[in-house]
């Protein structure tokens, strides 16, 4: 199963037809047993937008294994984001105090006293998109991986490491 076959679902989403809960219990998004968040921030939130579908379409949703990983601050500067969405991170880079500001207070508490996000954001084992790639790419919470390179160039508190659900083979 694909990105792309789920066009029908996502248009039963789109009409509001289905709430969330209603969304994963879709027999065969429930068969993927992907954690809600995942679930949440990729199909339900992105698997109708074109240039989402445009880079990630073709990917085997049923290939993928998602687990929750730690990765270092560093890791995350030269991580790109898909072919459509290529610099977005840099511009969210570019004033991480104002990506952090226009967020709900507790997204800018989190990163003054954690040094990192609320929310995890996903990202892909590139070789699911192009076997011969190798690395991590972003696949959603490029403003939050943009407001941590940001802060990492502006010097203001980051933790070391981050947690991100990752989606490997």
């Amino acid at each position: 199963m694909k990105l792309n076959d789920l066009g029908p679902l996502m248009a039963r989403r789109q009409d509001g037809g289905l709430s969330f809960d209603r969304f994963r219990a879709d027999p065969a998004l429930a068969a993927l047993q992907w954690p809600d968040d995942v679930l949440r921030d990729f199909l339900f939130d992105h698997g109708d937008n074109g240039h989402f579908v445009g880079d990630y379409g073709d990917v085997d949703l049923c290939a993928i294994t998602w687990e929750l990983e730690t990765i270092p601050a560093a890791a995350f500067t030269t991580m790109p984001t898909g072919e459509s969405d290529a610099g977005c991170i840099e511009s969210y880079a570019a004033d991480p105090v104002y990506w952090v500001k226009v967020r709900p207070p507790e997204v800018g508490r989190y990163w003054e006293e954690h040094g990192t996000w609320l929310r995890p954001p996903l990202l892909i084992d590139r070789r699911l998109l192009a076997p011969a790639d190798s690395g991590l790419q972003v696949l959603e919470g490029r403003t939050r991986v943009g407001v941590l390179c940001g802060r990492l160039r502006e010097q203001l508190r980051v933790a070391p490491y981050h947690q991100a659900w990752v989606a490997r083979l």
